[in-house]
């Protein structure tokens, strides 16, 4: 069983940065795609990036974009966000999750790690 655990969260100053980790354990054929998602209180969890994993091709939420870059190590099956320039409205749990074939329904969400920012 596929099993994602996400770490790197904790509380940090608006400007400032943090990167998040996801390791992957578990799988028998590597993914189509990693991804990372976040939800914050109140609101509905919302697309932050992600990693094709074999050929590296990255996506960004507009929010994402030239703030935070997603990468993988395919030795180690582990998938990072860093994130720089951060902002209050970035606080949220921060999730990774895989689709294992294209078009397929994101799956093996971790438990999260949340991610505080102080304004």
């Amino acid at each position: 069983q596929v099993q994602l655990v996400e770490s790197g969260g904790g509380l940090v100053q608006a400007r400032g940065s943090l990167r998040l980790s996801c390791a992957a354990s578990g799988w028998s054929f590597s993914p189509y795609v990693m991804g990372w998602f976040r939800q914050a209180p109140g609101k509905e969890r919302e697309f932050v990036s992600s990693i094709t994993w074999n050929l590296g091709r990255t996506t960004y939420a507009d929010s994402a974009k030239g703030r935070f870059t997603i990468s993988r190590d395919r030795a180690n099956n582990t998938v990072y966000l860093q994130m720089n320039s951060l902002e209050a409205e970035d606080t949220a749990v921060y999730y990774c999750a895989r689709q294992q074939v294209l078009g397929a329904p994101w799956e093996s969400w971790g438990q999260g790690t949340q991610v505080t920012v102080s304004s």
